[in-house]
């Protein structure tokens, strides 16, 4: 069967050749008031993510990435106490106070992490008091339930106020499959079961139409954790792989022309399942979106991060442009 080509009539410009463009690691990405507001926090000044927060406003996709980022700062610093002390009764102050003790919690792992875990579960509750439709505490708590407190019925209760807030929350569902990893408190079976529910059943243009290819990689990262060189790259998933065209139709197609906060990690995972499938041409599109933002995941489960990402990158380009019509 042909494949659909990429695109949707000339409502994208087209991209730089994502061949020569170098890559960026900045944690805020293409997210330039994010870049500034970090710039703040990390001379230790908390009014640069108040006036942040306060700009992003119910944009709760793009206020979850950025309290994320801010609290990977706020894990080392101390920005986020000193604006919560400052102003006990902010949303947003709680808000990113709750992930920074969270993250901080995280850190520290199951024991140790115990009494962060219970601040951070406080400050989650005052911030969800402070503004009520937030989901963003919710989505914190069910990290916490992840490493500290893998109780099934608490995390019905917190999945269903996260989403009552935010049905096709992102972040929330991230956390959720994460839970059900195979290393954390699931199993294979019930991991992709839970994937391919949530990306069948929600709307067209979601970025959750890429779980499936998340449990794929995890549950490929996990065989290669137990059983090494005796499952290898010459034996791997991706190859005929049908999630990957279920992401292109459900997600890729139709996604909307602004990319959501998190889109770099979403299409890493579709870039990297073409490329391992040997659809390098395909790819092409998609490199071309992701920029200079490669991650780490799933490239780290397949060799060095960067190395497969540039590797991968550069075929793309070369089958892309083998397929061209020459000019003239």
């Amino acid at each position: 069967m042909e494949r659909r080509r990429f695109g949707r009539g000339g409502r994208r410009t087209r991209s730089p050749d994502p061949e020569q463009v170098p890559l960026d690691r900045h944690p805020a990405r293409g997210d330039l008031p994010l870049r500034a507001g970090l710039e703040d926090a990390a001379m230790g000044r908390w009014e640069g993510p108040r006036e942040l927060l306060a700009a992003t406003g119910r944009d709760w996709d793009r206020r979850i990435f950025r309290l994320q980022v801010l609290a990977r700062a706020g894990a080392r610093l101390r920005f986020a106490d000193t604006w919560a002390r400052a102003e006990p009764g902010s949303a947003d102050a709680l808000a990113l106070l709750a992930h920074v003790q969270a993250l901080r919690s995280l850190i520290a792992g199951r024991g140790e992490g115990r009494e962060l875990m219970e601040d951070a579960w406080r400050t989650c509750v005052a911030a969800a008091e402070a503004e009520p439709a937030d989901p963003a505490p919710w989505v914190v708590l069910l990290a916490l339930l992840r490493v500290h407190a893998p109780d099934r019925a608490l995390l019905r209760q917190v999945w269903e106020e996260a989403t009552a807030r935010d049905p096709y929350n992102r972040e929330a569902h991230h956390e959720v499959l994460s839970y059900l990893f195979e290393r954390n408190h699931g199993s294979a079976g019930e991991m992709f079961h839970w994937a391919l529910e949530r990306a069948e059943t929600a709307p067209r243009g979601l970025p959750l139409a890429v779980l499936p290819l998340v449990a794929l990689a995890e549950s490929y990262r996990h065989r290669r954790a137990a059983e090494g060189e005796r499952y290898g790259l010459s034996i791997h998933p991706w190859t005929d792989c049908p999630h990957i065209d279920r992401v292109l139709e459900r997600w890729w197609h139709h996604r909307p022309p602004r990319p959501h906060a998190q889109f770099a990690e979403d299409a890493n995972y579709l870039a990297h399942a073409l490329g391992f499938a040997g659809r390098h041409a395909e790819a092409h599109e998609v490199f071309g979106a992701i920029g200079p933002y490669a991650v780490d995941a799933p490239w780290c489960y397949c060799g060095d991060p960067r190395e497969l990402f540039l590797r991968h990158r550069a075929w793309a380009a070369r089958a892309a442009a083998a397929g061209r019509p020459r000019p003239g």
